[in-house]
């Protein structure tokens, strides 16, 4: 079914402070199509879940069985690890659904996150749970302004969605990973080498006219791969922290094509700042428009 789309409203809402990301796999006793119901049931899609933003978004091939009319073309689970360069490698953890929930506070993200949960109890496993804040605004924890080449919200609309027409209009395709930092190794660098790493200044994000090669803007240059819309926050405690990557994409390749390069799996060059951080997660999603989770919803009243 070739329709228009409206996507799911929290992809584009900023400045949440507060974020949660479960990942679930379904239950041993369920089909993965009673967990995507399950999950469609959950919200009320034209608006929020009591102040909280939630997208929900399935494994490429578990939504092309449930929806095969409305799944974007030539999607596929992250069920491979990419291998780069001197070893390096992008682990493949893909899971049957996500849930990003987003808000003002964590109080509200933690609430509606229990109940979400408790209602998916019986459909599906939390097998993955990740806590995120924002940084001083717009800071990664490396110390650099993320996000900075991402479309502005007009822009984004019509480059990462699935356009009008298509199957699966209105909806897009999500990279989620989580990378860990070496905050010692990170710190230890003067703010000069970290530029060189980063290809952009510390203080105000310009890009430098002379960055290596393998520096990380290079590496994920979209003029190469095509437009992405970066989420990405910071996870983690005092000790144990890093960010979590989420982008959105039109298409499945320029994600794909993104950690190909990262990896220096073409050219045997690794992104830089490989040396600095590394995956320990990988995924997938199709996020679905809100009329398909409609239609897909099972039986009873959503969740309030």
């Amino acid at each position: 079914m070739c329709t228009v789309g409206i996507p799911q409203s929290g992809i584009f809402a900023l400045g949440t402070a507060s974020h949660a990301y479960l990942e679930f796999d379904a239950a041993k006793e369920r089909s993965g199509a009673e967990l995507v119901a399950a999950i469609a049931s959950l919200r009320e899609p034209r608006t929020t879940m009591g102040g909280v933003n939630l997208v929900a978004g399935f494994r490429p091939e578990l939504w092309r069985v449930v929806a095969p009319d409305e799944a974007p073309a030539d999607v596929v689970g992250f069920d491979s690890d990419v291998v780069g360069a001197e070893g390096f490698v992008m682990p493949a953890t893909q899971h049957d659904a996500v849930l990003w929930l987003s808000g003002s506070a964590y109080d509200v993200v933690f609430d509606v996150a229990r109940a979400a949960i408790a209602e998916l109890r019986a459909f599906g496993t939390v097998v993955d749970e990740t806590s995120s804040w924002p940084y001083r605004h717009d800071l990664d924890l490396t110390g650099f302004i993320d996000g900075t080449e991402n479309p502005t919200l007009v822009e984004a609309q019509e480059l990462v969605l699935v356009p009008d027409g298509a199957p699966g209009a209105g909806g897009t395709v999500l990279l989620l990973q989580k990378w860990a930092h070496d905050a010692t190794a990170w710190e230890s660098l003067p703010v000069q080498q970290q530029e060189q790493v980063i290809g952009r200044t510390k203080l105000d994000s310009v890009e430098l006219d002379d960055k290596p090669v393998d520096s990380h803007v290079a590496s994920t240059d979209q003029e190469r791969f095509g437009t992405i819309f970066r989420r990405n926050m910071p996870y983690g405690t005092v000790t144990d922290h890093g960010t979590m990557f989420v982008g959105f994409s039109a298409s499945q390749r320029p994600l794909a094509a993104m950690l190909e390069s990262m990896a220096g799996a073409a050219n045997g060059r690794r992104d830089a700042l490989t040396l600095y951080t590394r995956p320990l997660t990988g995924a997938y999603y199709v996020v679905p428009a809100i009329e398909s989770l409609a239609r897909l919803a099972g039986p009873g009243e959503p969740t309030p």
